[in-house]
């Protein structure tokens, strides 16, 4: 059996999480291997280097080579920095592809991140740059074992209990998994020895009873929960749940959603910045804001010997022609845009910006008049999932006990989900997940107030999520991406082994700009 094959049958069997942490065992994904900033000593005096693109890789280049001296310019698309760490509040105007506009109208203080939306521990990078600006932090629960996962065919359409699924689950596989070992059908895989540590293990793993059983009892209630939880008092005696019967939860698939905290880039810790999660590169940005010209829509990128000449039209000044020189120029636009651009890059790096596509996602914010999902339902923070065409429910992770409204991330599907949402008009997105959504939390259709619905491959400056690598693809193309072609070099998380991650983005700009220093200094 290849490896390819075994994550192959992981991935169908466990779900993609699972099949993550798989890879990640067998070498096939990487995670962050920051160790700080790189040292940039010895510049050349009066070094100037082009940036295009105010995205965290784009930030994080200006700082850097701006602390070492060279002489930084960066031109972005947007009137702001951040590009996908993007974070859309009450006020906000936003007008994608093909001309829909919303105008944001959540209450102060809440917020949708379209974009990234949280950060896992080992993310050193970014890690690194919120405490060194100082941004703060707030705890993101990836995992709520009070939430809900949820099949539209399984228990009637009813959600269950994360803490249901997943303790059941394991209980009646260690249960299974006992029996064997008792009637022999382990023997010749586990040693004896082996078989008896494996029993205890299954024993205590899958809270069983005396005779290796899984069934309604204290133990079992202890991970699970209790139909009636102990008190205090004479009515304070507690009442064990009863365990869903093992055929009706493998037939249910709800099992495939409870495998998701397990995967690396889920585990505890993960954060958010508070506020927003824009507010690492607007920290960034502020640091080097004489440095950053807005409203710079990049239509050619050409170099010579000598230099990159890029022209740009400043999209707030009636579209007026503009030009930006430079030694050097480090290009951190997507290659969905940049494959768009006309440049004179090598064949090799051209076929490779042409050669990768980005993936299609979506996601929706929806303001209630009040928090029912704690106040009712005693869920905060963590996510629910669901096979509706919406995938997740995920509750804030902030202001929680407020007596005002919240905002939920009421949707996020990739793929085809992602491209039928996106077919429609933005107001009729947000009914349709509102209806969706009513299927798990009632409260939907009478405490739903306002809602912004964002469909990346719609999004003007990304046309996508992230840079979609397979592995034929990233075999071919992925070191000639990153290779410095003449005097321009690329960076971004499409340049990464961390794509769709803010991490991939900064380990890209450093290893970028590393690089170019080396060149620069032999020169």
């Amino acid at each position: 059996m290849t490896r390819r094959e075994l994550l192959a049958m992981i991935g169908t069997a466990a779900g993609s999480s699972v099949m993550y942490q798989a890879a990640t065992s067998l070498g096939y994904a990487a995670e962050s291997e920051f160790k700080g900033p790189p040292n940039l000593s010895g510049a050349p005096k009066g070094t100037s280097v082009l940036i295009l693109g105010a995205g965290w890789a784009g930030l994080v280049a200006a700082y850097e080579l701006g602390k070492a001296g060279y002489k930084v310019q960066v031109l972005e698309y947007r009137e702001k920095a951040g590009g996908r760490a993007w974070t859309l509040r009450g006020g906000d105007t936003y007008t994608e592809l093909g001309g829909f506009t919303q105008k944001v109208g959540f209450d102060k203080g809440h917020y949708l991140n379209p974009g990234p939306w949280r950060v896992p521990y080992h993310h050193r990078g970014v890690m690194h740059y919120y405490h060194e600006l100082g941004v703060k932090l707030e705890p993101f629960f990836q995992v709520n074992y009070n939430a809900y996962v949820h099949s539209k065919n399984a228990f009637g359409g009813k959600p269950q209990r994360y803490r249901h699924v997943l303790a059941d689950f394991n209980g009646h596989v260690a249960e299974l998994l006992s029996k064997l070992g008792h009637k022999g059908g382990l023997d010749g895989y586990v040693t004896k020895e082996d078989q008896e540590k494996l029993l205890e293990a299954m024993q205590d793993w899958g809270a069983l009873d005396d005779n290796y059983a899984y069934k309604a009892n204290a133990e079992t209630s202890n991970r699970r929960g209790f139909e009636k939880d102990p008190g205090g008092g004479l009515s304070g005696e507690p009442v064990f749940s009863k365990p869903i019967e093992f055929s009706q939860l493998l037939q249910s698939g709800l099992w495939r959603a409870i495998g998701t905290g397990s995967g690396y880039e889920f585990q505890t810790a993960l954060f958010q910045p508070e506020g927003g999660m824009d507010a690492g590169p607007m920290a960034l940005a502020e640091k080097v804001k004489d440095k950053i010209t807005f409203n710079a829509k990049v239509t050619e990128i050409q170099q010579d010997t000598g230099g990159v000449t890029v022209t740009y039209t400043d999209t707030k000044a009636g579209g007026a022609v503009k030009t930006a020189k430079a030694d050097w120029c480090l290009c951190t636009i997507p290659a969905s845009i940049l494959s768009q651009i006309k440049k004179n890059v090598s064949s090799d790096m051209d076929a490779a910006i042409n050669a990768l596509p980005y993936e299609a996602a979506f996601k929706v914010g929806l303001q209630f008049k009040r928090r029912f999902w704690e106040q009712d339902e005693e869920i905060y923070g963590g996510i629910t999932y669901t096979d509706l065409p919406i995938s997740l429910i995920a509750y804030p992770h902030s202001h929680y006990g407020e007596k005002g409204k919240g905002v939920l991330l009421g949707a996020y599907p990739w793929g085809p989900f992602a491209y039928e949402f996106a077919s429609m008009a933005p107001e009729e997105r947000v009914k349709k997940c509102v209806e969706f959504g009513a299927q798990i939390h009632p409260q939907y259709l009478k405490e739903f107030d306002t809602g912004v619905a964002v469909a990346w491959h719609r999004v003007p400056w990304t046309l996508g999520c992230f840079g979609s690598w397979t592995e034929a693809k990233r075999a071919e193309h992925y070191k000639n991406m990153c290779q410095i072609d003449g005097r321009i070099l690329l960076a971004g998380e499409h340049v990464s082994y961390l794509p769709a991650w803010q991490e991939g983005a900064v380990q890209s700009s450093l290893d970028a700009i590393t690089r170019l220093h080396q060149r620069v200094t032999a020169k």
